[in-house]
């Protein structure tokens, strides 16, 4: 009797995991926004609701989270936008930041040519000229259809009421408090220990919002804020000048376009990586059935792994700022090209990064970016990603201005062949040189299949944005899931050095773990670094959208 009761047990568990839930994200259906934060996802959700297009929504939302999430929102930094119009046409916006006039390839280097710890990530040395209002203004001017002083003004009101501190904001902001203290000083607003249910109220900030609302972009690159920015900069021994800033502009660029099967994917071109090694995987990966495979099995991780490594590889070593450097893109994608890559592969073993070409250059870069993506009711569809760099950037905050300035000049190579702060190594193709913009593996990307619109999606999380993001797609496509499923699925990530496969914690069949390291794979489960935080939309078959807000961070989706 005991025996049957047993077996009738094991029975009804294995049948409640069979028949468990799917978690589905928020479907609404005509017009959605996600983004890191609720408050942002809101305040561009309401411009939608107002009338306005995507491209007023991302301007709202992207100054809410200037306010709502410091960490990575920002006014001190830059990012790109991929843009699908409803009739099809596409593009991007390059508002990344750049390298001052002064800044030069050895600036970083001590009498001996080494690297010095510290001095491209931290202070006022490590700040780019910043990019992301100019970009706002640029895409406002091509796009928007809503007054840009009505799109500022939610971010100031949200500035003044204050903003609710989460459990997690209030972990980062402490983690980080000592060092910003270091930086920054022990007077400014970020200098108090917070806790969750607190509240920060931004004056400062409200007020300089409050002259970019009232004078424009000029109100930012020239006159009253731009002689603060210099001044705290070169105060704590950074190169940004008056000049530097007026010159700042915002680049339209083609989108790096591709199929895989019967999607269209479109995607960030240099100075991002993202689009051509994302292209460069997809396209290696095709001829394999990942669906038959099966999610995260053994096999499938191999193939992917392996495609990851050779095309980080090139990534290290071919790409950067177009505009200083020839990219042999079309080649790089070419299915002649990257079919001969994986000629090497075999399931029977891993093979090793120091076998790949070019294999002396390592890739890190920062994991504390932002992501969002809005789809209107008019069917655009915009995909932004921008960023401070680190966590928090540099950590020089302006009290004055109220923000924080960025530390990109560590996305350039200090020295080629060196890694930078996230392990990424670079080579001459991105290294330092005055005015230019230095390599991003940020991934803003747009999905059609058919002709139509099917996904928008990006996600932070540095050197692992252009993996969490094909493993997004790959979930949808392979593997039938839902967007929010899609998202939340446990991820990995390899990106040719260190030759090492990074895996979300806990999260991994440990047989599958055991074979991967059999077959010589190094398997790294550290919870020291995310893999992404997705921030998607998916077009479902009845055309309503579903969201993918990811569940490792506050991320919200707000729609009608």
């Amino acid at each position: 009797m005991l025996k049957r009761l047993f077996l009738l047990s094991l029975l009804l568990i294995g049948s409640c995991k069979s028949t468990e839930k799917v978690k589905k994200g928020l479907v609404t259906n005509e017009a959605m926004v996600v983004s890191a934060r609720a408050e942002a996802s809101k305040i561009g959700s309401v411009i939608l609701k107002q009338g306005g297009n995507a491209f007023d929504a991302m301007i709202a939302t992207k100054f809410a989270l200037a306010v709502a999430f410091p960490f990575a929102g920002n006014l001190g930094g830059g990012g790109f936008m991929v843009y699908r119009l409803e009739n099809g046409e596409t593009g991007t916006l390059d508002f990344r930041e750049k390298a001052p006039m002064a800044a030069s390839k050895t600036m970083y280097l001590d009498s001996l040519g080494n690297v010095i710890p510290n001095l491209s990530t931290t202070g006022a040395l490590a700040v780019g000229v910043p990019g992301s209002v100019a970009g706002m203004f640029e895409a406002h001017k091509k796009f928007g259809s809503i007054p840009m002083e009505k799109l500022i003004q939610p971010a100031i009101d949200l500035a003044l009421k204050g903003v609710l501190v989460t459990k997690k904001q209030a972990n980062r902001l402490n983690y980080h408090r000592k060092k910003i203290v270091e930086v920054s000083g022990d007077t400014i607003l970020f200098a108090k220990p917070f806790e969750e249910g607190d509240h920060i109220h931004y004056q400062q900030l409200a007020k300089t919002l409050e002259t970019i609302k009232t004078k424009g972009k000029d109100g930012f690159y020239t006159g009253g804020i731009a002689e603060k920015i210099v001044e705290v900069i070169q105060k704590h021994g950074g190169l940004i000048t008056l000049k530097d800033l007026a010159q700042y502009n915002a680049v339209w660029r083609n989108p790096t376009v591709f199929n895989y099967k019967d999607l269209k994917v479109i995607s960030m071109a240099p100075p991002s990586s993202g689009g051509i090694t994302l292209a460069q995987i997809m396209k290696m990966i095709a001829p394999y059935n990942l669906k038959k495979l099966g999610h995260n099995t053994t096999k499938a991780i191999q193939v992917i792994t392996e495609a990851e490594r050779r095309a980080y590889a090139d990534r290290a070593y071919f790409l950067g700022d177009p505009d200083f450097y020839e990219i042999p893109q079309k080649e790089l994608i070419s299915d002649a090209y990257v079919s001969k890559r994986m000629e090497s592969f075999s399931f029977d073993k891993a093979t090793a990064s120091t076998s790949v070409s070019h294999g002396n250059i390592e890739i890190v870069e920062s994991d504390q970016t932002t992501h969002f993506s809005i789809v209107d009711s008019f069917g655009n569809a915009v995909a932004v990603t921008t960023t401070l760099n680190g966590a928090y950037g540099s950590k020089l905050y302006s009290e004055e201005l109220g923000f924080f300035f960025n530390n990109e000049m560590d996305d350039f190579s200090a020295k080629p062949g060196v890694p930078n702060m996230f392990g990424l190594i670079g080579a001459e193709a991105n290294s330092i040189a005055p005015e230019k913009r230095m390599l991003s593996s940020m991934t803003p990307t747009i999905v059609e299949q058919n002709g139509k619109l099917l996904m928008v999606l990006g996600t932070p999380g540095g050197s692992t944005i252009i993996t969490s993001v094909l493993q997004t797609i790959l979930n949808i496509k392979e593997y039938g899931m839902g967007m929010q499923e899609a998202v939340d699925a446990a991820r990995f990530h390899h990106q040719w050095l260190p030759d090492e496969i990074l895996m979300e914690p806990n999260s991994f069949n440990k047989k599958t773990i055991l074979d991967l390291k059999k077959l010589g794979y190094k398997i790294n489960e550290s919870n020291s670094r995310i893999i992404g935080s997705v921030d998607a939309i998916l077009v479902l078959p009845d055309g309503k959208l579903e969201a993918g807000a990811d569940s490792r961070g506050d991320d919200a989706a707000n729609g009608f």
